[in-house]
């Protein structure tokens, strides 16, 4: 990944495709203050840089029938980094897990969930879950409304980083 100085230009490009990746060219380059070319050249250099690592359509999940939000706090019996390695290949490859954090402090891991409903995230926990191996202990919760949904990162409309990372 090529490391990128970004100036008030880029942040302003990356806080609209943040919004809205759908964007045009032409529109993008309008709310960023440049012309449509140059616009480009930074949009594909965010990306080649790794900035910008994909582009996807955020799905509705109970208008698709996936009424349940669980989140599985699960500690190891070992987190020896060949355990913890195994473990984070299968959670790789349970299609209920939608996300998945390591953790310091009593937890090992976190995982978010989404299942048509309880019988569907009960039968992963129990039949999945708890029988992997290193699995030590699994605490679940369910949510019961999203307050809240910000992907990405903290840009403000000027096109500055909320809190400016680090270095910059």
């Amino acid at each position: 990944m090529q490391s990128v100085k970004l100036d008030k230009v880029d942040w302003r490009i990356l806080y609209e495709l943040q919004r809205n990746a759908r964007i045009t060219n032409v529109a993008l380059a309008v709310r960023a203050g440049i012309s449509p070319p140059p616009c480009l050249r930074r949009v594909r250099a965010l990306e080649e840089s790794g900035i910008i690592s994909q582009y996807r359509a955020v799905l509705n999940a109970d208008a698709l029938g996936f009424e349940l939000t669980m989140f599985a706090m699960v500690g190891l019996s070992s987190q020896a980094e060949a355990d913890l390695v195994q473990f984070e290949e299968a959670v790789r490859g349970w299609p209920i897990v939608r996300a998945c954090w390591m953790l310091s402090g009593e937890i090992d891991f976190l995982l978010k969930c989404v299942a048509a409903d309880l019988n569907a995230a009960q039968e992963f926990v129990i039949n999945e879950l708890t029988s992997a191996p290193n699995v030590d202990s699994v605490k679940t919760t369910l949510s019961l409304r999203l307050s809240k949904y910000e992907p990405g990162v903290p840009i403000s409309e000027s096109g500055d980083p909320l809190h400016k990372p680090a270095g910059d």
